[in-house]
């Protein structure tokens, strides 16, 4: 039985899929076609690809088959592998924007409270709030945003701890570059951020200690 290279010469073909291929004969004639299918792409639009459809002797298609469909199958398998990596990021933008939503429509919740609303309740929807804002600055990489958005203890001195924890966290992903390059760092860890109550605080604007007061 002869050898043959055919396979050999599929394997080097670069695509992802079922490589489907039917021949037909029509007397010396041969008609094939070709065509390539990916389970892994979830896009419809991949059923609008047509075959690649070649005919011949056999002869031929055995001289110029693979120099007709290498390229083609190729940039197909690259098209259908794109159009999944598109849905997949398609569905991972919906998902983040409907979390921002969320986390927006959250905050809005508890910067408006109902007229029934306990005074206890409104000081936990308050906080509850501010921390939602902290949370979506925080997923916008805005980590000095956010940390000076945390509350001082002050204003909720039951939470203090909390906020400390998480403002250590949110100053770790920025204060190694808080005061520029040639200046030293200071632990801004237990620093509590300036707000319009304290004007009388010994701090500059972004609530980190003043070192020249005293001078």
């Amino acid at each position: 039985m002869p050898v043959t290279n055919f396979f050999a010469h599929i394997a080097a073909i670069p695509f992802e899929g079922c490589l489907n291929i039917t021949v037909k004969k029509d007397g010396e004639q041969l008609t094939t076609s070709v065509l390539l299918q990916n389970d892994g792409c979830g896009d419809a639009a991949k059923n609008h690809i047509p075959p690649l459809i070649l005919k011949g002797s056999a002869k031929e298609l055995c001289e110029g088959f693979f120099d007709a469909v290498t390229a083609p199958l190729a940039e197909t398998s690259k098209l259908l592998v794109n159009m999944e990596q598109y849905l997949k990021g398609q569905e991972t933008a919906k998902k983040t924007a409907a979390m921002e939503k969320k986390k927006t429509e959250k905050a809005e919740k508890f910067d408006k409270p109902d007229k029934t609303t306990t005074p206890k309740e409104i000081k936990e929807m308050k906080y509850s709030g501010t921390m939602a804002k902290v949370d979506a600055l925080e997923a916008e990489g805005k980590y000095r945003d956010a940390w000076l958005k945390v509350p001082q203890a002050s204003e909720f001195p039951d939470k203090a701890e909390e906020m400390q924890k998480r403002r250590a966290s949110l100053s770790a992903k920025f204060s190694p570059d808080l005061f520029g390059a040639g200046q030293p760092a200071t632990d801004v860890k237990n620093v509590e951020p300036k707000n319009e109550n304290d004007a009388t605080d010994e701090t500059d604007a972004e609530g980190i200690p003043d070192e020249r007061q005293g001078e």
